[in-house]
């Protein structure tokens, strides 16, 4: 068996890499990065993988969600604030209703790299690279911008730690507290429904809080009630810079990559012997595997025993992003073959990107109908198996977008274009985060009374 180092993917066949003009200012920004300190700490991911170890036990939930592609242009406080809001509104909503402790993951703090489809696309008949995210090349599309550029990579490094900087505010100086509940309602948040449910719910914590305050229960005294525990992940696609950021800990000797608590590997790089799962096997981040329809359980088991060896509990989370078709069909025989073979794993569902189609006017979408019911399903599977619906992966924001339609506060194809700000995929608003976040709370009200 070869030995793995940070740079052992180099010898391996690697895919959705961008081809840099000048590689002696690549090496630059690679020396430069490795130099930098940590976006996060080892001790950090390794509380990370407890609580999932839990729950990959049934007794927690995952909730993991955030921009499908950070941008340089949108890049604001505002935005971190609103997405972090919308977050905690559905993790209470979760806890509440379900009686399980939520961990929080934010796909943020580094999730700039997008895998794409082809290396070229074409407008108006000039066809020009690919648009790979903020940190190889600008949406903008003109030849010059399309260029790779190494030193997007610090850009990307200096946002991540602005935005990690303010996450970590959010999370410990008071926003988190419990008694905030009803200030987590986005200002332009819809009244219809949803928000009067949420509203009551709200209400409920809050009488709860006065009683456990009279009995010397409050946020004063017990930290879990004023701080919550809010962490990161994004797609380790972009190797030259997660390489950069792995290092070795000073109290175990293991490598961790340090852009992130949480890294993943998506549904087009997980090759068992490519760069991003040779990458991946040796950092000791937990880290997630996204499973798409083309998944078989032969190639699952060999990557789960390449990822995690050890079988240890909270290592590895499967992300399955089937779309609400292809679930009943693709989904029960990897988790049969998961408990047939007795490996550990978290089970989340992306109901994000097996739903996406082209609106008649021309915008890349997804119905929430599908989104929810692709959810459903995953619920379903696992409730038919006996096993633990472990969490949910969502595109969402906090901003008041109209990129998917559908919802409660129904967005149609016409609205589209009112509000259509992603630089990639559509994600959730926070209305329609929301509107899951209660279905998801009833049926794990369901599986947990």
């Amino acid at each position: 068996m070869s030995i793995w180092t940070p740079s052992s993917w180099r010898d391996r066949p690697v895919l959705q890499q961008p081809t840099y003009p000048d590689m002696e200012a690549l090496k630059r920004v690679e020396q430069e990065l490795s130099a930098y300190p940590p976006l996060v700490f080892a001790g950090e991911a390794r509380s990370l993988t407890k609580q999932l170890a839990d729950v990959a036990n049934g007794k927690a939930f995952l909730l993991q969600g955030g921009d499908c592609a950070e941008s340089f242009s949108e890049f604001h406080a505002d935005n971190i604030r609103d997405t972090f809001k919308a977050m905690m509104q559905m993790a209470v909503v979760m806890t509440f209703a379900g009686g399980l402790p939520v961990v929080k993951v934010g796909r943020m703090g580094g999730q700039f790299a997008k895998p794409r489809s082809s290396d070229n696309e074409t407008i108006d008949g000039v066809t020009l690279p690919s648009y790979r995210g903020d940190i190889i090349n600008s949406v903008d599309f003109t030849e010059s911008a399309r260029v790779p550029d190494p030193h997007r990579m610090i850009e990307a490094y200096n946002q991540s730690t602005a935005t990690l900087n303010l996450l970590r505010a959010f999370a410990t100086g008071g926003m988190a507290d419990l008694h905030q509940v009803h200030k987590w309602t986005l200002d332009f948040a819809h009244q219809n429904e949803l928000s009067s449910k949420y509203e009551e719910l709200a209400e409920n914590i809050s009488q709860s809080l006065e009683f456990m305050d009279a009995c010397g229960v409050n946020s004063s005294t017990f930290r879990t009630l004023r701080e919550t525990d809010f962490y990161t992940s994004h797609e380790a696609l972009l190797l030259p810079y997660e390489e950069a950021f792995t290092r070795q800990d000073s109290l175990t000797g293991d490598w961790f990559d340090v852009s992130a608590h949480m890294l993943w590997i998506g549904d087009r790089t997980r090759q068992l012997d490519g760069a991003h799962v040779e990458f991946l096997s040796g950092v000791n981040n937990p880290i997630g595997l996204k499973c798409g329809p083309t998944m078989d359980t032969e190639d699952l088991i060999r990557l789960v025993d390449k990822l995690n060896p050890e079988n240890e509990p909270g290592r590895l989370n499967l992300i399955v992003r089937m779309g609400a078709d292809k679930v009943a069909d693709g989904m029960p025989k990897l988790v049969q073959a998961i408990e047939r073979e007795g490996r550990s794993v978290v089970w989340s569902c992306d109901p994000m990107h097996g739903n996406v189609y082209k609106s008649s006017n021309g915008y890349k979408t997804r119905p929430v109908d599908n989104i929810l019911s692709e959810m459903k399903q995953f619920f379903q599977v696992h409730k038919a198996e006996g096993t633990h619906a472990g969490g949910v992966h969502l595109e969402m924001t906090g901003k008041d977008v109209t990129e998917c339609v559908g919802g409660s506060f129904t967005v149609t194809e016409e609205d589209l274009s009112s509000r259509y700000h992603t630089h990639c995929d559509p994600r959730l608003n926070a209305d329609q985060s929301l509107e899951l976040a209660f279905m998801i709370a009833d049926t794990l009200k369901e599986a947990t009374h």
